[in-house]
């Protein structure tokens, strides 16, 4: 069965390049982004493992963990790290499960027959502090993925969980966002003391409340 939005993160249990894991234990009291790899030793593979390290410093400011996953044997993923960091000028500075025997990509249905009944495609998992499920993104082993927009995504879920707003198309960090429609003109009131602009009853935007 697929995991959807809001359900319950899968624990498990995984060897990994730091260690073995409980991922719950693991994950604690972060956000964690969990993402599998079709294959070790892979083109695309590698820059996106590369700029996820270089994504260090932006996922510690949103206490975010990144951990990644792919079904080859964990003395694969130690030689693979040095090949990371030789051609994208980065270290590995997460871990990366090892999953030969797919139990995780089954559990997190990573491997997708019509694709390749071997490989997982390129799944993309953001999981908030209680352990839900808040993004899933899929995407086919040829296309790497854009972990700028992952973090964009992050953003948007910090500022929403704290503040009656929605963000809208095409949204960056800082710009204008809407009040939600749950919110009456009175309530508003006294969340966006200064104001907010309305284009129609429903759509009504204010300035970034963290700001």
């Amino acid at each position: 069965m697929s995991i959807r939005l809001g359900d319950i993160a899968p624990d498990f249990e995984a060897d990994t390049t730091e260690g073995r894991i409980k991922f719950h234990d693991w994950a604690g009291a972060s956000w964690v982004v969990l993402f599998s790899h079709p294959k070790n030793y892979t083109p695309v593979c590698t820059t996106e493992l590369g700029y996820t390290a270089k994504l260090k410093g932006e996922f510690d400011k949103r206490n975010v963990k990144a951990i990644g996953l792919s079904v080859d044997k964990l003395a694969d993923h130690h030689g693979w790290s040095k090949d990371i960091e030789e051609t994208q000028g980065a270290a590995l500075n997460f871990p990366l499960i090892a999953d030969a025997d797919k139990t995780v990509s089954n559990l997190y249905d990573m491997i997708h027959p019509n694709a390749s009944d071997t490989l997982t495609v390129r799944s993309v998992f953001v999981i908030d502090p209680k352990k839900k499920v808040r993004l899933t993104l899929t995407y086919p082993a040829s296309t790497g993925r854009n972990f700028d927009e992952i973090l964009r995504v992050i953003d948007s879920l910090q500022l929403t969980d704290g503040y009656k707003v929605a963000t809208p198309v095409n949204w960056q960090k800082g710009d204008d966002v809407i009040i939600v429609p749950s919110v009456s003109n009175e309530d508003a009131k006294k969340l966006f003391p200064a104001g907010w602009n309305e284009l129609k009853p429903y759509l009504r935007m204010v300035a970034d409340p963290k700001k």
